[in-house]
């Protein structure tokens, strides 16, 4: 199946294009469907799970039919679907929800990260470490025990032999900044590179300290990007902050954070001489524990 959350992206567009060929404002539209305005504007901006039912109602009163209904059908249930994650609910936090939606059929999954690890790489010693972290400076909106379990299932979901090609850039200062236990980290960074060698597939790209970049500014956070098989499915771009992740879709946004990975891809060292910088600080941190 493809992802939930692409398919919501796209029916809300086209419910959106379809309403206003028909001369409707959002309001006109709520009022047809006897529902209120919040519900179809969440609609069209693909905040909520698509009830199939309703939609093939929307689609009566909007007088769509033969290969159009059906093809919106089709893509109403395929919006609808719910995939391994929703088992957890909110437990697993909703950030790592979506990313967990997103990598389900992506072709291509590429990042560059400056404050963490990225999830779909971290061993348990590592996310327990982190958990304490994030104790320490707010109320968490997960539950660790079941975050730790989705975040080692997506993993699994990520060297599934049809996954995708997964890359990060990873910024060093990661590594040396994060205020995780040495013996944590030098797990992590072992897991990971056993990890990354054993599968094609996963690439990781240290960018040092001291990387020149030349082409345009500094990255001001860490991002996604992410491509689809289907032609339909447009790339996406998913921006970290402090408080939430921000989708972006538009093709402009999108290329603009494309040359920027790119950029600091180039910048980067290879994903020899990563492996070989993050063994050779791993058995520094092995050496300081005495592990």
């Amino acid at each position: 199946m493809p992802s939930p959350y692409v398919r919501r992206r796209r029916l809300a567009a086209e419910i959106r294009k379809l309403r206003e060929s028909r001369g409707l404002t959002a309001d006109d539209l709520a009022g047809l469907m006897f529902y209120n305005r919040a519900k179809i504007s969440r609609l069209e901006n693909g905040q909520s799970r698509p009830d199939v039912g309703e939609i093939m109602n929307m689609l009566d009163i909007l007088e769509v039919t033969g290969s159009q209904y059906d093809r919106l059908l089709q893509l109403t249930r395929e919006a609808a679907h719910k995939g391994w994650w929703d088992r957890y609910g909110m437990s697993m936090g909703p950030r790592q929800k979506l990313a967990a939606d997103l990598e389900y059929n992506a072709a291509t999954v590429r990042n560059y990260d400056q404050t963490a690890i990225p999830g779909a790489l971290q061993c348990r010693p590592f996310i327990d470490a982190l958990v304490k972290l994030d104790e320490s400076q707010r109320t968490l909106d997960y539950q660790p025990d079941r975050m730790a379990e989705a975040r080692e299932r997506r993993q699994r979901e990520l060297l599934r032999p049809d996954g995708p090609a997964y890359e990060t850039v990873l910024d060093e200062c990661v590594i040396h900044r994060l205020a995780v236990p040495p013996e944590a980290m030098a797990a992590q960074l072992w897991h990971m590179i056993t990890t990354i060698s054993e599968e094609k597939r996963i690439t990781v790209r240290v960018l040092m300290h001291d990387a020149h970049l030349p082409g345009g500014f500094l990255p001001q956070s860490s991002f996604y990007l992410y491509t689809f098989a289907e032609p339909g499915d447009p790339p996406m771009a998913v921006v970290d902050t402090a408080t939430t992740d921000l989708v972006l879709t538009q093709r402009r946004e999108v290329v603009r954070y494309t040359g920027m990975y790119d950029r600091l891809r180039k910048a980067a060292l290879s994903p020899e001489d990563s492996i070989a910088f993050l063994a050779r600080v791993a058995n520094r941190l092995a050496d300081q524990t005495g592990s």
